[in-house]
């Protein structure tokens, strides 16, 4: 459980920073996700999630 919440709190750190060091860049950002489809975010989201995993996975193992 401890690493699950320290996992989210790096998230957070990671997220964070972009939103306070280059606030515009993270409006672009979004800005852009909103024209991609809808399919490719979400391929390109379960494909976030196998490398998460296969990365915890390999550093735990």
């Amino acid at each position: 459980m401890t690493d699950l919440v320290v996992g989210i709190g790096l998230v957070l750190v990671i997220e964070g920073l972009i939103w306070a060091l280059v606030p515009d860049l993270g409006a672009r950002l979004l800005q852009a996700m909103a024209a991609v489809p809808q399919s490719t975010v979400r391929y390109c989201g379960w494909s976030c999630v196998g490398v998460g995993l296969l990365l915890v996975w390999l550093v735990r193992g």
